[in-house]
C-alpha cells in the first residue's frame, strides 16, 4: 500500500535521527483463520478439537506465507525510504490497542501512522486505528494522510 512508503518517508524527511530506533509494528489480520467455522465459535476447546488438524496446520501455514510477505514488503519500504536498520514487530490482536502495547512496551518517544481514509459513516461505525491510537497513547502521535485519500 502507497501509504507505508509515504508515512516512512515522512518520518525520514522531517523527524529521523540517526540515533533513533524505529520500529515498525504490523497487526496482521487472520482472513483464512477468521473465516473458519470453528473460530467464531470462540475457540473453545471443543471448537479446537473439532477443527480438522490437517486442515488447520494448512491454514496456519498460509496465513504465516501471507503475514511473511507482507513483513517482507514493509522491510522493502522501509529500506526506500533509507531506514533499512528498523525493525519489523508483529503482533496479533487489535490494530489499535496493539500500536498502543508496543509503544509501551518499547518506551516509544513517538508514533507515526497513517490512516486509510475511511468514510465518516465507516469510520463511526466500527472507528479507526489512528483515532484509537492518538487517544489511547501517552506519547505524541503524528498522523499522516496520504493525499490518495
Amino acid at each position: 500500500h502507497p501509504i507505508f512508503f509515504y508515512l516512512f518517508l515522512v518520518y525520514k524527511r522531517n523527524i529521523y535521527h540517526p540515533r533513533d530506533k524505529v520500529i515498525a509494528v504490523h497487526v496482521p489480520e487472520y482472513h483464512k483463520l477468521q473465516n473458519s467455522p470453528w473460530y467464531k465459535r470462540g475457540f473453545s476447546h471443543e471448537a479446537v478439537i473439532t477443527a480438522d488438524a490437517d486442515n488447520l496446520s494448512e491454514v496456519f501455514k498460509e496465513e504465516s506465507g501471507r503475514i511473511q510477505k507482507n513483513v517482507d514488503t514493509i522491510k522493502k519500504r522501509l529500506d526506500d525510504a533509507g531506514l533499512p536498520d528498523a525493525e519489523v514487530k508483529i503482533i496479533a490482536g487489535k490494530p489499535g490497542e496493539a500500536i498502543v502495547h508496543a509503544s509501551q512496551e518499547e518506551q516509544a518517544h513517538l508514533i507515526v501512522t497513517g490512516t486509510r481514509g475511511l468514510g465518516t459513516i465507516r469510520r463511526t461505525l466500527v472507528g479507526s486505528v489512528s483515532d484509537y491510537v492518538l487517544h489511547h497513547a501517552n506519547v505524541p502521535v503524528l498522523i499522516c494522510r496520504h493525499k490518495s485519500h
